[in-house]
């Protein structure tokens, strides 16, 4: 429990404490992040991007905790900094078939994104420690921090959280140890290319974000429908609950804000297509996208145009009629992303109907099982093992 050879405590040091960050130790874990995750932006755009992200309506007003691992005995903004990590509160859906039949809960999960730790105090089992005592720590941090009007933050809700995800880059191993444990992660993915001479079917239109309330809120109560007609089946599964993030507006609005900062430094302009519906009300298939920057102008094999979420409003229709619809959206798809120098397309976890429309639509495409990079990984606080656990629509609108 003491000090290693070169001055730093171990990791099971008891002085080390997890906690918020100040202000300014941000700013400096903001700093430590930008060669990994901000090379698209010079320093001062993506430290920016930060303070702009805290203020989309997902992350504002205590919508995002910002944590620290470091020595509880030391200063605030004088403070040794670990390890660092975020976490992101979201509305979530659990359901269980109970003794009156299917039951559907709302709640609130965390996504926990941006887990780093400087150089410097690398392979001393920092990060491991940390998030250790976050997942039991996010249990319990229901409705997150508010603000005051006095600037005061102060927790608020005493509802225990039903889950957390986070978002693996280092395979499946590591967040598992610590309680996180990896489920389905393939995509389909696709080129991008040039508008074909062929003139789009006349049932297809483009989004914009007029068009996202009245989707997000459809497509949520599709979502309910699907989480009670799943945990109806439950019994006879291995599978005895069913979890989901909940697609609502402000969720997507955090991709596409984050994407429009992204887009106005990079090409000075922001894009007007979010996505694309194909079809009629009561048989509307839509996706909805966005433009993720890693490389730049310079190098957009790091750039990935990916599909948020895609729905089809009646998973009854015919494979033939889904597979036209799915054509349809991916094409318009694979021109927006040319446009915009993305590199890759995907859809993460598609369904087996959307695999089946894949395979009909006479599109090109890779099936990717991952392995290493963007492993979904959820911590259950309920009392079911993690195992026994559906995650339901498990797609990139769930990440941050």
């Amino acid at each position: 429990m003491g000090s290693s050879v070169n001055g730093l405590p171990s990791a099971e040091h008891p002085d080390l404490v997890l906690t918020e960050s100040t202000k300014a130790e941000l700013q400096h874990v903001w700093g430590l992040h930008h060669p990994m995750w901000g090379p698209a932006l010079r320093i001062e755009e993506y430290l920016a991007r930060e303070e702009f992200l805290m203020t989309v309506p997902l992350a504002k007003n205590g919508g995002v905790t910002h944590w620290i691992l470091t020595d509880r005995n030391a200063p605030p903004d004088n403070r040794p900094i670990y390890a660092s990590c975020e976490s992101l509160r979201k509305r979530a859906l659990v359901s269980r078939h109970g003794p009156g039949g299917p039951v559907v809960q709302d709640g609130i999960a965390h996504g926990v994104a941006s887990v780093f730790t400087n150089p410097e105090y690398r392979g001393k089992g920092y990060a491991s420690r940390m998030m250790k005592e976050l997942g039991p720590r996010l249990a319990e941090w229901s409705e997150g921090r508010k603000v005051t009007q006095e600037g005061q933050s102060e927790e608020n809700g005493n509802t225990r959280s039903l889950f957390s995800v986070l978002y693996s880059d280092i395979g499946k191993t590591f967040y598992a140890k610590t309680g996180w444990e990896a489920f389905e992660s393939t995509h389909l993915s696709f080129k991008p290319a040039a508008a074909a001479a062929e003139v789009p079917p006349s049932n297809v239109r483009l989004l914009g974000y007029h068009d996202l309330a009245m989707l997000c809120h459809l497509d949520e109560n599709l979502l309910r429908g699907k989480m009670q007609q799943q945990a109806r089946g439950l019994p006879s599964s291995d599978k005895v609950v069913c979890a989901a993030l909940v697609p609502e507006l402000d969720q997507i609005f955090w991709h596409l804000m984050r994407e429009d900062f992204m887009t106005k430094h990079i090409f000075h302009k922001i894009p007007q297509a979010r996505g694309a519906l194909f079809g009629e009300s009561g048989r509307r298939i839509w996706a909805v996208w966005t433009r993720g920057y890693y490389g730049g102008l310079d190098k957009i094999e790091g750039n990935t145009f990916h599909i948020l979420r895609f729905v089809v409003e009646d998973e009854n229709s015919p494979d033939d009629y889904v597979a036209e619809g799915f054509r349809a959206i991916i094409r318009v798809a694979q021109a927006e992303a040319a446009e915009w120098r993305s590199f890759d397309i995907q859809m993460w976890n598609p369904s087996e109907l959307l695999r089946r429309a894949a395979d009909s639509s006479g599109l090109r495409y890779e099936f990717v099982n991952r392995e290493k990079d963007s492993i979904p990984s959820l911590m259950w606080y309920g009392d079911e093992p993690t195992g026994a656990v559906d995650w339901v629509a498990n797609e990139k609108y769930a990440w941050n």
